[in-house]
This record gives structure tokens, C-alpha cells and sequence, in this order.
């Protein structure tokens, strides 16, 4: 393409791709970029996003240039601007540039009798459709926000009567025909705490790719793929599909916790209604925990707009422990990054020394 071509060409981005929100990224801020019919998915800076959102067919690089510098306070010169059109032509995100090659497929290594992954359904997507038409009028928010009021409230009276539910866990434990009933509730529960995240992503337009199991000897759980996640509009919505599943796992104690309180003391039912309950809130509350892999990691990075908020701390944490020949690298980060990578270090050393002595101390209480 010449010169004069290039200035006077309109590109537009084709159809259904997706731009995602800001997101800090170490000293930088990145956007997502989608594919539409590949899935591929890549970065781009503030600036190229910027100009990517502008391409609707009607601008040349001669309408871009005064929109540029009065957002960046710099002309756009015309090597930026044909180097963009060469990396979205080449990815195949403008129209009527060809398709990319199809990504590698995935390096899954082959199932065996001790790990593996295996979809269940042939249609994911259809499949959690499904169950949100016939769950749609419960998901509105005059029904889950008294459900969320309920489960605090669990939580709050569950914590005010935590000796008499331990002592109950404990005998509990010691009864191997109870431990196996909530163990098989704890199990249903996983399960449905995935198809959770899929049924709340469909509710905010999401796509559900793939639905299966994933075993690791001797477990096997459900697992739920939603590949178009962190594109949904609006923070509020990843937050909200992020923990959806552990917002289940805490309305299905509901019932349970009802009938432990209004049973009579020494009633037969109340110690494995007692395991059930702290087990159970074990299992939904610990997927909060901001830490990875766990559901409460994704929701803290939506709410900071941050992306690998672990692997950046630990890198933003080895500039810093090299002291001036970091101190280039350190320059380029952000007060508000370095506030973010400084708290998140501090604030997730101390949940995994709270968490050990807390499991520490829970094991003994039921060991003793």
C-alpha cells in the first residue's frame, strides 16, 4: 500500500471483535483483544486500543491525527499508524483481511487413569442457555439480594455458635457413614458451583465453551469454561460470575442451617448437620480467599483492574530486591501500581500464615 493510500484508507475492525477494559498489567496498562471466530486473544497498549475503538470505516489517518494528540499530546505518525494496519491485518481483525492461521491446538497432554479432562456435553453453550431460561426469574436482584442478606446472616450465626458446630464436626469426623453423606453433598455442591459461574455468565452475555471433568486421582470434579469472561461489559459482571459459585455453595446451607438451629440440643441430626454446615462454609468461603487458582483472586483483580496480579507482585518485588539496578525497571510503574503490588505481597503473606494456623488449629480441634 503507498503512502497516499494508507493515509486515505478507512479501516473499520470486522465485526464482533472485542475490546476489553483497561487492565494495570507490571508498570503498564493493557487492553484484551479478541478474535471473533478464532477465540485468539491478545494485548495491545492504551494508545493502540484507543485508535482500534475509532475504526468504524468513516476515519482516514488525517481525522485520527487531532483525536491523537489531544488525548496523547503527540502527533500519530504515519510508521504508528501503518505499523498498526500491518498487526490488525495480520490477525485478521479488519474487514476483509483474511482469517489467521488456526491457533495450535491445545496442549492438553493425554488422558490417563490418574489425570485427564473429558467435555460432557456436545453444546456447553446450549447446555447453561438452557438452564438460564428456567432460572432467569430467580436471578433477578429482588431475589438474589435477599438470598446474599441471608447467607451473611448465616455466616454471622454460624460464627457465633462455632463451639458447639466444631464439637459437632469433630464427632462428625468420627463417624464414617455421616462423614460420607456430607462428603457426597460437598461434592454435588462443587459441581453445581461451576455450572454457577456458566448460568451467571449467560445472564450477562457470556459464551460457555466447554463443560466437563477433570479428574486427578482419586478426585473428580466438573469444571466450566467461559472463554469470552473477560470481555462481559462492565466490572459488575465479572465480579458478580466470579463468585457465583460460591454464593451457591453458601444458599444451598441455607436450609441445613435453619433445621441445625431450631433442633432441640441433643437431637441425633445436629452433628452431621453441624459438619455439614462448617465444612460446607469451609469449602464455599475458602474460594474467596484472594489467592490463586481461587475464584476470590479473579474477583480482587476485577475490582483493582489488574491482570496476573500474582506473577506481576513477584516481579515487581525481585526489581525491588535489586535495589539500583532495578531502580530503571522500578521507574516505569506507577504510584498506584506500586501501591497495588505492595499491598497485594503484604495482604496475601499474611492470609497464607492466617490460613495455615487456622487449619492447624481446626485439624487439632477435630483430632482432639
Amino acid at each position: 500500500m503507498s503512502a497516499a493510500a494508507a493515509r486515505a484508507y478507512r479501516p473499520a475492525l470486522r465485526p464482533g471483535v472485542l475490546l476489553g477494559p483497561p487492565l494495570l498489567r507490571g508498570p503498564r496498562t493493557v487492553h484484551l483483544v479478541r478474535h471473533p471466530v478464532t477465540g485468539a486473544a491478545f494485548e495491545v497498549g492504551v494508545k493502540e486500543h484507543f485508535l482500534m475503538a475509532r475504526l468504524d470505516g468513516t476515519r482516514n489517518l488525517d481525522d485520527l491525527v487531532p483525536l491523537y494528540a489531544q488525548r496523547f499530546g503527540r502527533r500519530l505518525g504515519e510508521e504508528h499508524w501503518n505499523r498498526l494496519l500491518g498487526l490488525l491485518g495480520t490477525r485478521g481483525l479488519l474487514v476483509g483481511a483474511p482469517d489467521p492461521a488456526s491457533p495450535a491446538p491445545d496442549p492438553r497432554r493425554p488422558n490417563s487413569f490418574w489425570r485427564g479432562t473429558r467435555p460432557l456435553v456436545a453444546d456447553a453453550d446450549a447446555t447453561t442457555a438452557r438452564l438460564h431460561r428456567v432460572l432467569r426469574p430467580v436471578l433477578r436482584p429482588a431475589v438474589q439480594l435477599p438470598l446474599l442478606a441471608a447467607v451473611l446472616a448465616l455466616v454471622g450465626a454460624l460464627a457465633w455458635r462455632s463451639g458447639e458446630l466444631l464439637d459437632g464436626t469433630a464427632e462428625t469426623v468420627r463417624q464414617p457413614f455421616a462423614l460420607m453423606g456430607v462428603a457426597l453433598f460437598l461434592w454435588a455442591s462443587i459441581t453445581l458451583h461451576e455450572l454457577a459461574h456458566g448460568v451467571a455468565a449467560q445472564h450477562f452475555g457470556g459464551h460457555v465453551a466447554e463443560i466437563g471433568l477433570r479428574w486427578r486421582f482419586p478426585a473428580a470434579l466438573l469444571y466450566c469454561t467461559v472463554d469470552n469472561y473477560l470481555f462481559l461489559p462492565g466490572r459488575s459482571a465479572k465480579l458478580v460470575v466470579a463468585g457465583a459459585g460460591a454464593h451457591l455453595n453458601m444458599v444451598l446451607l441455607l436450609p441445613f442451617g435453619v433445621w441445625w438451629f431450631l433442633l432441640p440440643d441433643g437431637a441425633a441430626e445436629r452433628s452431621p448437620l453441624a459438619g455439614l454446615l462448617v465444612l460446607g462454609t469451609i469449602q464455599a468461603l475458602s474460594n474467596l480467599v484472594p489467592l490463586p487458582p481461587l475464584d476470590g483472586y479473579r474477583m480482587l483483580g476485577h475490582a483493582l483492574g489488574a491482570a496476573h496480579l500474582a506473577p506481576e507482585t513477584r516481579t515487581y518485588l525481585a526489581l525491588r530486591r535489586r535495589g539500583a539496578a532495578g531502580a530503571g525497571a522500578l521507574a516505569g510503574y506507577s504510584a498506584r501500581a506500586r501501591r497495588i503490588y505492595t499491598a497485594y505481597a503484604l495482604g496475601s503473606t499474611a492470609l497464607v500464615l492466617l490460613a495455615a494456623a487456622a487449619t492447624i488449629t481446626f485439624v487439632l480441634h477435630l483430632l482432639g
